[in-house]
């Protein structure tokens, strides 16, 4: 039984109507029938009062696997009890109002809501340690903009993230930006890719960096490239050859990522 069905039997025991219950805990009868129907809880101070009203424990109370009212917490130590009310602050909440087929919010273990909180989340955001949604935050992040310990969006953030955008630890996506980083345009301490900038850069078409590899490169301590390739300090790299042989080797179709990675180069140097 879950808190709101015993309170409900508990009081029908009692013979006392959801005003006469009301009356007596100083509340309205709108929030006892809330109570009754899981769709709020007792604060702490009106849950110890129905505990003594009913004479019963807080663990029969907030345990629905508890059937008997002395409970478990008969010799139980303070930190027991308090571990039981805490239980309750952080019990399941559901928003009466609905935004479409969603509650405003929901806060349980499987949250399902516009905004949902919980160990697994669902909304248009989400917060939980699997979080599946619009804007998400979780150990596990499943979303258009997205942030985790493992990420995944078109906007991903996280120790290990992949996205169309892709920031993190180690980042894989159409543009990557990490410690390690893996994409069609590539920036990070080591980046692998079409167009790769870092300290060590692996680039398909082209690559610029203390140690660069590619077809058309820029490289400060090595230069290794086969079509075209500069061994220089960066500041000082001649941008413009670098720029006509990445030109002769792009296909058309990553032309624009290719000018976007000139303009970013332009942009650091």
């Amino acid at each position: 039984m879950t808190l709101g069905e015993k309170i409900a039997s508990e009081r029908r025991k009692l013979n006392y109507t959801q005003e006469q219950l009301a009356q007596l805990l100083g509340v309205s009868r709108q929030s006892v029938s809330k109570w009754e129907s899981d769709l709020a809880y007792p604060e702490t101070e009106k849950l110890i009062q129905l505990g003594k009203l009913f004479d019963c424990s807080m663990d029969y109370l907030l345990k629905e696997n508890v059937t008997n009212r002395s409970g478990s917490t008969a010799d139980s130590s303070p930190w027991q009890k308090l571990g039981s009310i805490l239980h309750a602050q952080f019990h399941e909440r559901k928003s009466e109002r609905m935004i479409g087929s969603l509650p405003l919010y929901h806060i349980a273990r499987n949250a399902r809501g516009f905004f949902a909180i919980g160990l697994n989340a669902r909304g248009v955001f989400a917060l939980g340690l699997r979080a599946q949604g619009i804007f998400t935050l979780g150990l596990l992040s499943i979303g258009l903009l997205s942030v985790g310990l493992l990420s995944l969006g078109v906007i991903a953030i996280g120790t290990l993230s992949f996205g169309l955008l892709s920031i993190g630890s180690i980042a894989m996506g159409l543009f990557a930006v990490g410690a390690v980083a893996i994409g069609i345009l590539s920036i990070g301490a080591l980046s692998v890719g079409c167009f790769s900038l870092g300290a060590s850069a692996s680039g398909y078409y082209g690559a610029i960096g203390d140690a660069a590899r590619g077809m058309v490169v820029i490289g400060e301590r090595i230069a290794n490239g086969s079509i075209y390739a500069e061994q220089c300090p960066l500041q000082n790299a001649n941008i413009t050859p670098f720029q006509t042989a990445l030109d002769s080797v792009t296909p058309s179709w990553l032309c624009y990522i290719k000018d976007f990675y000139l303009h970013l180069w332009r942009l650091i140097q």
